[in-house]
């Protein structure tokens, strides 16, 4: 009887593990939570990244206008780089944050790669991220003229993404 009990644990993990397993087979890894939009933008303060203080991001972020959350450490950042120096280019209005990154390295990965942002503000302990239910860089978010937010792209962005996300700010 005392090795049936001994048992027990092990066996009420192993159905734990199976029942997780099952759960996550049938459910799509792609799947992106969307809480954030249609809700305002986070009245959040951060710290610029070219030391000059804090700056709220509803006021960096006057819609139309992209937020695009980076991290010098990221190589899906590096290669959307192009694109958003594109859509600089084109006048889209990109506001960066750089994501639990160091403010020194985020402004050498910008100082490499070209700055495509009209305002960068640093993230350093993700509470940013928090706020916005971050699952991970690159993401950008679409924001209209009203600071809410109505798109969200949770991957790097390319052209046709970019038009998307910028349709659904206008």
């Amino acid at each position: 009887m005392r090795r049936v009990i001994a048992f027990a644990p092990l066996a009420a993990l192993l159905a734990a593990v199976g029942l997780f397993a099952g759960w996550s087979l049938r459910h799509g890894p792609q799947v992106t939570p969307m809480a954030m939009v249609g809700k305002p933008l986070p009245a959040l303060d951060l710290v610029r990244l070219d030391g000059a203080g804090h700056m709220p991001l509803r006021a960096a972020a006057k819609g139309p206008a992209l937020v695009n959350f980076y991290a010098s450490w990221c190589a899906p950042c590096a290669a959307e780089s192009p694109a958003l120096l594109a859509l600089k280019a084109e006048g889209v209005r990109i506001i960066g944050v750089a994501y639990k990154d160091d403010r020194t390295a985020s402004k050498g990965f910008l100082q490499r790669l070209g700055d495509p942002y009209a305002v960068s503000l640093a993230d350093p302990d993700g509470s940013a991220g928090i706020e916005f239910g971050l699952t991970g860089v690159p993401e950008t978010y679409a924001v209209d003229a009203a600071g809410v937010i109505r798109a969200k792209r949770a991957q790097p962005i390319d052209a046709a993404d970019a038009e998307a996300l910028l349709a659904a700010a206008d």
